[in-house]
Parts: C-alpha cells; sequence; structure tokens
C-alpha cells in the first residue's frame, strides 16, 4: 500500500473536487464538500491533515489511496 503524503486540508479538497466534489459551505475551519452521487465530506481547513484522519476521508469517499494519489499529478 503507499504512503499517504502530507497534506493541507485545502490541497485534499482541491484533489477531491477532481473527483466532481465541490465545496458546498465552509463553518469556522470545517469545509464541507458535496457530490451529487456520494456522501459528502468535511475536510479541515489545517495546515497538515494527520494520515488517520485523511484515511477516513478516502474512505467515506469510497476511494483508494491510490485513486487519491493520481489525483495531484
Amino acid at each position: 500500500m503507499p504512503r499517504l503524503p502530507v497534506l493541507s486540508g485545502r490541497e485534499a479538497a482541491r484533489r477531491l473536487e477532481k473527483l466532481g466534489y465541490r465545496l458546498a459551505r465552509q463553518r469556522g475551519s470545517h469545509m464541507r464538500l458535496v457530490h451529487p452521487a456520494r456522501k459528502p465530506l468535511t475536510v479541515p481547513n489545517h495546515p497538515e491533515v494527520g494520515k488517520g484522519l485523511l484515511r477516513k476521508i478516502l474512505r467515506d469517499a469510497e476511494i483508494t489511496v491510490e485513486e487519491f494519489l493520481t489525483l495531484g499529478s
């Protein structure tokens, strides 16, 4: 299994937007992303998102780490 990179919340949201998610709202430091066919996600807008939390976000988005890594390039 490939290693997850250390990303900011904004960069993680940018990669998820390539899947069709869009920013619905932001309250404080938490961004709510929605998708027409998938469940909504909450991504913290922090300088670094922990690897465990990022893995949970990917699980909720129903994508693999490999798919997420290809969104960055």
